[in-house]
């Protein structure tokens, strides 16, 4: 991990396992899925022929001790959600006696990483779970875990924690809030209930986010020209997806939607400009630098059309 780069943005935010195994929507692939069930047979297949030669010459019993505490973690990728449980459990297991041991009192850095690797579990595990109540859930569990370790570590001397936890539980929020809408999409008409709940995780993700976003000023809470190498995709990262809230906020009021794109445009705008003045910085976010521009060049269109609409009405 990277001096001051949150945990969960190494994998922007995405493990090896998801990235191998999802399509381009980050939902699971069940052609890719049939692939790597085909790669699993050979490496299987490989195994045997070690196990074969091991007992060929006289070191089957070895074999067989060693493979029984591999056994416990299998090596293998997990291709679905029952897979995925086992090792999850298994982790689960080892997060409580972690936690018993590296207790916040007297372990407070230890206790946090054993926290955030329970909720990395969750995460992980949620992306095999195709029922999107179910997702929801478990990452709402994370919050659980996550926000109560923002109240009492000081600001001050645990910067780079507090950084690490309110992009974590940001990124967990954004995750549920879409989520929700992609819930409410298959309903013909959401009622008033729904609306509230994604507004209000819409909100949260905007909150964590900003606080995030806040640390990275100097003490007269200007925001640097030059963001550090060490935060700066989580930075670019945090400002696109702000942008990408505020969009999604739902409301009835023209005058409140126009002022919530306006707002999201200036985040897509910061990284576009961003990205002109530092060149190195556009490597780092290829794809939301894309988008970004995209919006740039779409949002002042839409707006006006809403001025237009407020004109006349």
């Amino acid at each position: 991990m990277f001096e001051g780069v949150p945990r969960s943005q190494h994998d922007a935010s995405t493990t090896h396992a998801e990235r191998r195994g999802r399509d381009n929507i980050g939902e699971l692939d069940l052609d890719k899925q049939s692939e790597l069930r085909a790669l699993r047979k050979k490496e299987l297949d490989e195994e045997e022929s070690i196990r074969k030669k091991a007992v060929q010459f006289g070191t089957g019993e070895l074999c067989d001790a060693i493979s029984a505490v591999e056994e416990k973690v299998s090596y293998l990728r997990p291709l679905d959600f029952e897979e995925a449980r086992e090792l999850f459990l298994l982790g689960q297991h080892y997060v409580f006696e972690a936690k018993q041991f590296f207790q916040i009192d007297g372990y407070v850095t230890d206790h946090i990483e054993v926290v955030q690797d329970h909720s990395a579990l969750f995460k992980v595990l949620a992306f095999f779970e195709t029922d999107m109540e179910r997702r929801c859930k478990m990452h709402k569990r994370r919050i659980a875990m996550l926000e109560p370790l923002t109240v009492d570590l000081n600001p001050q001397y645990y910067l780079l924690v507090n950084r690490q936890i309110q992009f974590e539980i940001a990124h967990a929020y954004y995750d549920m809030m879409d989520l929700k809408v992609a819930i409410a999409d298959r309903l013909r008409d959401p009622d008033s209930h729904i609306v509230k709940k994604i507004n209000n995780l819409n909100k949260s993700a905007l909150k964590y986010y900003q606080l995030f976003l806040d640390s990275l000023r100097d003490p007269n809470k200007v925001f640097p020209e030059h963001i550090g190498e060490d935060v700066l995709r989580p930075a670019m990262l945090a400002k696109f997806r702000v942008a990408r809230l505020y969009g999604k906020i739902i409301t009835a009021d023209p005058k409140k939607e126009l002022e919530n794109l306006a707002t999201s445009l200036e985040h897509y705008k910061f990284i576009v400009d961003y990205c002109e003045k530092h060149p190195e910085a556009a490597q780092e976010i290829e794809a939301e630098l894309e988008l970004s521009k995209e919006m740039v060049s779409l949002l002042p269109t839409k707006m006006e059309r809403f001025r237009t609409k407020m004109a006349l009405t």
